[in-house]
């Protein structure tokens, strides 16, 4: 379903963000999108505690912490880089720096520099995999509750016209 969203609202950061912020998931854990950028290379998204995602003792449930963060790197890089990549979420860690007790906000930022190694890709080079952090602090006082490393997966899409691995597998039919 997120795909299906995604790609509804690809290339306007205002329908992405409105459709993002009803999808299910998200609004059951009570993630709300602030702000996509038009040009998607800056995202804020925030999370306040409530009953449904506070945990046994009382604050932020991981699960949600690591949600808030989950698909918009991703996301942010298909809409920068367009039709002619694969881009994909393909690892992720979180560590958890101390209690998250209120309201809590993760900023994605994609520079030129970040850009660069995957602008520089030919179809006919190996991905690129790489890992970039975002941090979830707490909105009251800048405090870490929380250090996340995505790791994305980023291919120039092989030309049409060419016959590669690609052909036959899930990557085809992208």
């Amino acid at each position: 379903m997120l795909y299906k969203l995604a790609r509804m609202a690809s290339g306007n950061s205002t329908s992405l963000k409105w459709m993002l912020n009803l999808y299910p998931p998200f609004v059951g854990a009570g993630i709300r999108i602030r702000e996509i950028a038009p040009d998607f290379r800056f995202c804020r998204v925030e999370l306040p505690l409530t009953v449904f995602n506070t945990n046994y003792v009382g604050v932020h449930f991981g699960g949600s912490l690591y949600s808030m963060t989950d698909p918009f790197y991703m996301l942010l890089l298909l809409n920068i880089l367009g039709k002619d990549y694969i881009v994909w979420d393909k690892a992720a860690s979180i560590e958890y720096v101390r209690p998250g007790t209120s309201k809590v906000v993760a900023q994605f930022e994609i520079t030129d520099e970040m850009l660069k190694p995957i602008y520089q890709l030919t179809p006919n080079d190996k991905p690129l995999v790489f890992d970039w952090p975002v941090n979830v602090v707490d909105a009251n006082t800048g405090d870490l509750v929380a250090k996340v490393t995505k790791t994305e997966y980023v291919r120039k899409k092989p030309d049409s016209s060419a016959k590669d691995e690609v052909e036959g597998t899930i990557w085809s039919k992208l």
